[in-house]
């Protein structure tokens, strides 16, 4: 059984058709791309998936469970994260705190245990706060616990938005054009973050990128999309000789 299956998907918009009976799937320690032309309606797939919209037709499961209906905390829960094209932390909030916001699914306390601060809620402060730490301390930021992210440079926050999604521990990691706005050192200090954190965590990402150098150095398969419509899906040497994929981002003028 796939980790993922999107099945017949269809997103519709006042009429007009973002997503159309899109078929794919993700297999178990799965790196893959998704990719397209702007305004193919790849971030359109992330928002369903991730329950911040309800598809129009078909059907998502992620280990063989239907996602339909699904608010993006409940699919949070489930074990799917994700980063957004447009860094989306709380920049008045410490770094630490952002990555203790994303633990709330998790707590395992009420409000009572909140308001009385019982031995469960004072664990389970404890507990996301050191699993936070840790998280900070692998990937080499722990010194900025205390910062706000709108101090820090752009690659920086890119990094914490990462921290931020895998500290829900997830099976399905969501990265939503990762290299967007980098300089071109950062992008290959981006291409082994992920490749570092494709090996070291137990999880199958799933990524969307415009920058062709990071989706080719780092997937295994590709698929692309174009008007909301699969075209092809291969290994990066297919899709690079596919003339479909050519076509799409060229025109048919210029092939």
């Amino acid at each position: 059984m796939s980790l993922l299956e999107i099945k017949d998907l269809t997103q519709l918009f006042s009429g007009l058709c973002a997503v159309s009976e899109l078929n794919l799937s993700l297999d178990e320690r799965e790196l893959v791309g998704l990719i397209g032309p702007n305004g193919a309606g790849k971030t359109t797939v992330f928002n369903i998936v991730s329950g911040y919209y309800q598809p129009s037709q078909g059907d998502i499961r992620f280990q063989g469970q239907s996602l339909a209906g699904l608010k993006p905390h409940k699919v949070s829960a489930l074990g799917i994260s994700r980063t957004f094209q447009n860094i989306r932390l709380w920049k008045e909030m410490s770094v630490l705190d952002n990555i203790l916001v994303a633990q709330h699914y998790n707590l395992g306390y009420g409000l009572g245990g909140l308001f009385f601060r019982t031995p469960r809620y004072l664990k389970r402060e404890k507990d996301i706060r050191h699993h936070a730490m840790e998280l900070l301390e692998i990937f080499k930021i722990d010194k900025y616990a205390e910062e706000k992210p709108s101090n820090l440079p752009y690659g920086m926050q890119r990094k914490v938005e990462i921290v931020r999604a895998l500290s829900a521990d997830p099976k399905l990691l969501l990265l939503d054009e990762p290299a967007a706005g980098l300089q071109a050192t950062d992008v290959s200090e981006l291409i082994e973050l992920i490749r570092w954190v494709f090996e070291q965590f137990d999880l199958t990402i799933w990524m969307i990128e415009h920058q062709m150098k990071v989706v080719m150095s780092l997937c295994s398969r590709i698929s692309v999309i174009d008007f909301g419509r699969l075209i092809a899906t291969g290994t990066p040497e297919e899709i690079q000789q596919n003339h479909e994929v050519i076509k799409a981002y060229l025109g048919d003028d210029q092939i």
